[in-house]
């Protein structure tokens, strides 16, 4: 949630549906797309059936449960393309649990487990989550990144592509600017980003409703912290999980060939 945003926290964890929300159709042929955009970008990068599944991970940290809502529909998006599977992680809290008592933030899913920065090495593809805070990443993920210099000292992640969605608590908390400051990790780090531009089609063009979400990346409008994400942040975000690994199965088709 982007503190910069003027968020409080949610007093229940959220179901990531928004019921009142009017779904969206497909995404629309933009730029000579046919109508079949999403599964016409598939089928360029085929994916050998002898091969083992490339992965990408999905690495993130939420406090009140909005950028797990949306690793979790990204994820969707990763396992539904032949050849990849998206693994979900959560960076280490760095606050006691006093603090996050006095936040009522939720307890953490345990299902979902920790990562370090050296288990970076084994992914193909990468896409980070994270709350804003004054339009900047959360302090818990870049302590994250602070820990691995040792990476960066042996670039052993160089060449790896890369992403990131985020939460804001206002459309004004930071939903693009975020992600400008969190690419400079990336470079160091020699890691490749990856926006989705406009490839969701109609939906990055919806001025109806309230819509999180940017060619920079997936992301959700938190409000006060009871506003749940909107069908199209959802769809978006699955749709960021999609390309993601049509990207990751390009590149791997590209080293066996």
């Amino acid at each position: 949630m982007g503190k910069g945003g003027g968020c409080f926290p949610s007093k229940k964890k959220l179901p990531y549906v928004a019921a009142d929300d009017r779904p969206i159709d497909p995404p629309s042929p933009i730029d000579g797309q046919t109508a079949d955009s999403d599964s016409n970008l598939m089928s360029e990068y085929p994916v050998s059936r002898s091969i083992e599944k490339s992965k990408i991970f999905i690495v993130f940290y939420s406090t009140y449960g909005h950028v797990e809502g949306l690793a979790r529909r990204i994820k969707k998006g990763v396992d539904g393309v032949d050849g990849v599977e998206g693994v979900l992680y959560r960076v280490p809290e760095t606050l006691p649990i006093e603090a996050l008592d006095a936040m009522k933030a939720p307890p953490k899913d345990d299902s979902v487990p920790e990562i370090s920065g050296a288990e970076l090495v084994g992914a193909d593809g990468i896409l980070f989550g994270f709350p804003t805070r004054y339009g900047c990443m959360a302090a818990q993920m870049k302590a994250f990144f602070d820990s691995m210099g040792h990476l960066w000292k042996d670039q052993k992640l160089a060449g790896k592509p890369a992403g990131f969605f985020v939460s804001t608590g206002t459309q004004g908390g930071g939903q693009e600017t975020t992600i400008w400051t969190a690419i400079t990790q990336l470079a160091h780090l020699g890691m490749l980003f990856v926006p989705i531009g406009y490839t969701f089609g109609a939906g990055m063009f919806e001025m109806e409703t309230i819509r999180g979400g940017t060619p920079y990346g997936a992301g959700v409008f938190a409000g006060d912290g009871t506003r749940e994400p909107s069908n199209t942040e959802l769809a978006l975000a699955e749709h960021q999980g999609s390309y993601m690994a049509a990207v990751v199965n390009r590149l791997a088709h590209r080293l066996i060939d």
